[in-house]
């Protein structure tokens, strides 16, 4: 299911341009507008579940398939080492309420970060 007022939803229709980087049938990736690394990528389901824990909740297994197209992306973007973030929540600094994977490397991701 989609949502009609989703920006990421909007994405994955063609409705709004991005800079995508892999689609398949159930996935999009595409480059983050404010890119906290080198590359950073977000890796979005086509389908609208606000959170992963929404999407775990519907569909586990495609939860796993999110994982390795993050794999296949950063394989495809020459990152051997790279971090994967997925925020749940406002609190954990969830801004877009689609559930997304970001994929950043291209740098040392250091933790804590500053």
């Amino acid at each position: 299911m989609a949502s009609d007022d989703c920006l990421f939803c909007r994405i994955a229709r063609g409705q709004i341009p991005a800079d995508v980087v892999r689609e398949t049938d159930q996935t999009v990736a595409f480059r983050d507008i404010e890119p906290q690394a080198p590359v950073h990528v977000l890796v979005i389901p086509r389908t609208h579940h606000e959170d992963l824990t929404q999407l775990v909740d519907a569909d586990p297994t495609f939860a796993g398939s999110l994982m390795r197209d993050v794999a296949v992306v950063a394989k495809k973007l020459g990152l051997q080492q790279y971090r994967t973030v997925l925020n749940t929540g406002a609190e954990a600094g969830q801004s877009v309420f689609h559930v997304h994977a970001h994929v950043l490397g291209g740098r040392a991701m250091t933790w804590p970060p500053g």
